[in-house]
């Protein structure tokens, strides 16, 4: 078995606290650290109305993104009234079962500078 000698390059490489650390390697290497992951919708005030069936088991949902926080879940409410289908709200993003993608924004059209996203 070998033993560790003080004069041994040993340095943790990740933290659970915060995640990977960098390295002398890898300060050394000249490449640039990725830029921190910047999640959600644009925030340019258009609703924008999506289709998809990713990670859904095949299931069509249609996504609508850019609602005002103070009003997703009211908005959340009167589309799955409108659509005569369930949905929720997952991370200020209104998730409706089914392809409605032309009826949502007719309707938010009214209301919101909408914008059809997707295929």
């Amino acid at each position: 078995m070998a033993r560790i000698r003080p004069s041994d390059n040993i340095q943790p490489v990740y933290s659970t606290d915060s995640g990977r650390i960098p390295t002398e390697r890898t300060k050394r290497s000249g490449r640039p650290t990725p830029p921190p992951a910047q999640g959600g919708p644009p925030k340019d005030g258009v609703v924008r109305v999506s289709r998809t069936s990713a990670g859904r088991g095949g299931k069509t949902v249609t996504l609508v993104t850019g609602v005002p926080s103070g009003d997703v879940t009211d908005v959340a409410a009167r589309l799955k009234k409108l659509c005569g289908s369930g949905g929720t709200v997952k991370d200020g993003v209104i998730e409706i079962q089914g392809d409605h993608r032309e009826k949502i924004a007719a309707h938010l059209g009214e209301r919101y500078t909408t914008k059809l996203a997707g295929g």
